[in-house]
């Protein structure tokens, strides 16, 4: 009975949608997890036209979209109510979920400030009757309603999303205060400094351009995540990315800092070099790490990149030797090919990263880690792991999108968590165990969406690793 009513709704939805429905965002939000469709990301676009034309080769994200100006107006201002549905389950949640969400998107500008707003509410009904196994779909907080003391009451669970940014434009460069993921360097899945999959944070950023060279300075405030007595000091981040364009090459330098139970705002000075100053305060307090990036692209249509992560060692031979906890490295490489044929935009990407045990940890758990709710900020592969992911995909005219993913995955269990508790002292005497007996996951995922300008509609499946899947309706007026 339920399944019949869904299947009405879903009907009724999507008439409704093509009959009063009008105009698609002209910044289009869509992220990783928080619009449900989990491929689809505006990140995959720009970098399909930085690999296939001429576009700057510049790889920070998110950053200040000024196309909704209207030219010789002042300002302006748009309201859009949001309504969607969707949906999803799997083997990894035994469950599946009915969601409904409303809110809106709003985005306006007045000389040389503009913003964006992003804000949701969501409910959601679940086929398993045990709230204590209902799982949160985008890794942030769930709250489960309903009184399981009293018979026949429905149980369900809701909770509010938003992401925003509100810039000033400063002639010289630009201030940006968001709710957001942060993505520095070349990779599209696997950045391991920031990286767009990461659960979104509230953060202060500062950015210029001076010639070829490109400078980013980054405040974030991360949770510990853990218990309430986890949560009693606070975690917060610190980087920096400078890139330099030369042509076809782009080279880039990512630093971050998490301090935590202190918080020098100094840092947040671009010309202050974080893995210098790390060493001017307490080593318990504060966890640093540095990366090298590039990216050539080449005439017909190829991108090839690579970034080298290092997060922290006591002697250079410890990085030669790799056999002991202290050579804390991750290695990412990429290629892309992108090609415009016929109003369709084709192309592929094909990523390989290893990650070593106890990269992103700290001595102490929920502590300085690199992560925010217990996530990695960087790789969502976190420590002591290995990936190859496989992209294609064609997209037509903005709207239709059609693509298949391919993901081989490897897990250790020695220094593999973000709690792994990194030894304070001998660390030369701890050998790694890099991938001791892990087992390789494979997952294929087909995924299709159609984004008009009145409505969108995504589904995706993953077979083999997660069984899941999702299908989702969006309206927009």
């Amino acid at each position: 009975m339920k399944s019949k009513f869904m299947r009405v709704l879903l009907i009724t939805v999507l008439y409704f949608a093509a009959a009063v429905a009008q105009v698609y965002p002209t910044y289009n939000l869509d992220r990783p997890y928080t619009l449900r469709t989990l491929e689809y990301s505006p990140l995959l676009g720009r970098y399909h036209d930085i690999t296939a034309g001429e576009a700057p080769q510049t790889f920070f994200y998110p950053q200040i979209d000024s196309s909704f100006r209207q030219s010789g107006e002042p300002f302006a201002l748009n309201i859009r109510p949001l309504f969607a549905f969707d949906v999803r389950g799997g083997k990894d949640f035994a469950d599946t979920i009915n969601s409904f969400e409303g809110g809106a998107f709003l985005s306006g500008y007045i000389d040389s400030a503009e913003f964006w707003l992003d804000v949701r509410i969501f409910s959601e009904i679940h086929s398993n009757d045990n709230p204590a196994e209902w799982k949160s779909w985008d890794r942030e907080f769930l709250e489960k309603q309903g009184n399981k003391d009293i018979e026949g009451e429905t149980k369900y669970s809701s909770y509010a999303r938003y992401r925003g940014n509100f810039a000033l434009r400063l002639g010289w460069g630009a201030l940006s205060f968001a709710r957001d993921a942060r993505h520095f360097g070349p990779g599209y899945y696997n950045n391991l400094t920031l990286n767009q999959a990461s659960v979104p944070y509230n953060q202060i950023s500062l950015s210029t351009k001076i010639g070829p060279l490109s400078v980013i300075s980054l405040y974030g405030d991360l949770d510990p995540g853990g218990s309430s007595m986890d949560k009693k000091f606070s975690r917060n981040l610190y980087g920096h990315r400078y890139e330099f364009e030369a042509g076809n090459l782009t080279l880039g330098i990512s630093e971050i800092t998490v301090v935590y139970d202190m918080n020098p705002y100094w840092l947040f000075v671009p010309i202050v070099p974080l893995f210098a100053e790390k060493g001017n305060y307490n080593e318990d307090h504060n966890n640093g790490a540095i990366a090298f990036d590039f990216s050539y692209r080449f005439p017909m249509g190829i991108r090839i990149y690579s970034e080298f992560f290092l997060d922290d060692m006591e002697s250079p031979s410890s990085l030669f030797r790799n056999d002991n906890i202290e050579a804390k490295w991750a290695w990412m490489a990429g290629l892309e090919y992108a090609a415009d044929f016929l109003g369709w935009k084709v192309g592929s990407i094909a990523e390989y990263a290893r990650i070593e045990p106890y990269v992103y940890t700290h001595f102490k758990p929920y502590t300085a880690q690199i992560a925010h709710l217990n996530y990695p900020i960087g790789s969502g592969a976190g420590p002591n792991s290995q990936n190859i992911d496989l992209l294609a995909y064609a997209r037509h005219a903005k709207h239709f999108q059609v693509q298949l993913r391919q993901g081989f995955s490897w897990k250790g269990r020695d220094g593999g968590s973000l709690n792994s508790l990194t030894p304070e002292n001998d660390h030369f005497s701890k050998q790694k165990k890099f991938l001791d007996g892990a087992k390789m996951n494979y997952s294929l995922t087909p995924a299709l969406a159609y984004m008009s300008n009145r409505y969108a509609i995504s589904a995706e499946y993953t077979f083999f690793d997660k069984n899941a899947f999702c299908s989702r309706v969006i309206l927009l007026y």
